[in-house]
């Protein structure tokens, strides 16, 4: 496979022309009570048990007890700076994100079937940067790993600083491929930010990314 891009676009995918997002701008790191540092070490390891069923592929009750351990073991070994939880969850957005994330691996995985199948085919790939809108490391943790989940796309590295992704996308045959797999980025933010989001966050959804407000 060769990485190769499109036409047009830069060494990280994106257009050219297209000004870069600007460093989201510094804040005091909000003070975390004892509650909220053991709320936020559950959510944690809640997630960490997720991937790890997911990576498994079968959820039984080795796995679990299995992930559970491997999780606190990564808590309490190599403890990661704190990072609050100030959103909500919606069971009926959280619902539809487990949903799509469920169709998109299981389409995502016919289609590298497909590609890996197909006799004399070289496919070629291209590394976007995908500028997120929602910056916080919570959200940019969140959209990194389910990105990585779907086969085809993998996170090469995170612009902690100005909130961008860098994706390698698999079997890209032109523009339109890329501007397609950046969107199917911005979609995963989306549903995220929708399912487990603050107000605040779920409001700033609403402001287009600067690449498509440019090509309007």
């Amino acid at each position: 496979m060769t990485d190769d891009l499109p036409p047009g676009r830069g060494a990280t995918g994106e257009p050219e022309g297209v000004p870069r997002a600007a460093p989201a701008p510094d804040a005091p790191a909000p003070t975390v009570g004892r509650g909220g540092r053991r709320r936020d070490q559950a959510l944690a390891l809640g997630w960490l048990v997720a991937a790890w069923l997911l990576l498994w592929g079968d959820v039984s009750v080795g796995n679990l007890i299995a992930g559970l351990v491997v999780g606190v073991a990564v808590l309490l070994f190599f403890p990661l700076p704190p990072v609050t939880f100030g959103g909500r969850f919606r069971p009926r957005e959280l619902l539809v994100f487990l949903v799509t994330f469920i169709a998109e691996l299981v389409s995502a995985s016919l289609h590298v079937a497909a590609v890996a199948l197909r006799f004399g085919y070289r496919p070629r790939g291209a590394i976007i940067a995908v500028p997120l809108r929602v910056r916080t490391d919570l959200n940019l943790a969140l959209t990194a790993e389910v990105i990585s989940l779907v086969p085809g796309t993998l996170i090469l590295d995170v612009d902690r600083a100005r909130g961008v992704l860098y994706v390698h996308v698999l079997d890209v045959r032109g523009p339109e491929d890329v501007s397609g797999s950046r969107e199917r980025v911005l979609a995963v933010e989306r549903r995220i930010v929708r399912a487990i989001g603050s107000p605040a966050e779920v409001h700033r959804l609403d402001l287009e990314p600067v690449e498509r407000r440019n090509h309007q």
